[in-house]
């Protein structure tokens, strides 16, 4: 499977942050300290809803970083400002690596396919080539999305627990004043975008994802915890003990 290396290349080889959306080497205390922050080489724009509730919607500025050929993780912030408030997380996988999931774990994750076809899916700063070469290997992949901080309910502190997000997947669905307003803050055209992208590969769905489609709908939710009994070492009775009724150990 080749989309998730081939993206990085033409990321890393061919296609620099434009200026605000990364981080160049410098001296110490500035970006060479930053670790792991140093690796972020790709800036995507889009938008994702709460799963379960489609009206929620969101524009996600995703920063991302390759963690293996099949995997990367974008840091997700409301805007592309200095003091933008990071919101949550996404992981993007290959088809291929998605395929490798159980049915349970492909319910938390989304496709790319609408996303990158309809032209909602953009990376401002990179050339149109860059991005077109881009745009064909993430159309195949999968994301799992994270909300920390529900910036529509309260922007002044981060309460509450994550909530998964997820992608959309036809028209009509997302709210189209929010895809203009994001347009004439980048200075881009997403349906131009999209009839660049008439030709990218649109293979099935991989089964098990977008499950709210379905009416599976998976969401966090806060409580108590349950009991855990401190596990034997030693001896023949080496791990923990009998749950009592009604509980379990985890």
């Amino acid at each position: 499977m080749k989309d998730i290396p081939v993206m990085i290349g033409v990321l890393l080889a061919a296609a620099a942050p434009a200026p605000g959306h990364g981080c160049a080497p410098g001296p110490p205390g500035a970006c060479a300290a930053m670790g792991p922050l140093r690796s972020i080489h790709a800036y995507l724009s889009g938008f994702h809803f709460y799963n379960g509730a489609p009206s929620r919607q969101l524009a996600a500025h995703h920063y991302c970083a390759r963690v293996s050929p099949e995997v990367m993780q974008c840091v997700i912030y409301d805007s592309s400002d200095p003091d933008a408030r990071l919101v949550g997380i996404e992981y993007i996988v290959s088809a291929r690596l998605f395929r490798t999931f159980s049915a349970a774990e492909r319910k938390l994750w989304h496709s790319h396919r609408f996303e990158v076809t309809s032209g909602q899916l953009v990376a401002p700063g990179l050339t149109e080539a860059a991005e077109k070469v881009l745009m064909k290997e993430l159309v195949l992949t999968y994301g799992k999305t994270w909300q920390t901080w529900h910036v529509d309910r309260n922007g002044q502190a981060p309460l509450g627990i994550p909530q998964l997000l997820m992608g959309f997947t036809a028209e009509g669905q997302i709210d189209p004043g929010r895809v203009a307003a994001r347009d004439r803050e980048a200075g881009l055209s997403s349906a131009a975008r999209k009839a660049r992208r008439s030709d990218l590969p649109s293979g099935p769905i991989e089964p098990g994802a977008d499950a709210w489609q379905r009416g599976d709908v998976l969401q966090l939710r806060i409580g108590p915890m349950q009991e855990v009994r401190p596990a034997v070492t030693t001896g023949p009775g080496a791990g923990p003990g009998p749950a009592p009724a009604g509980r379990r150990w985890w």
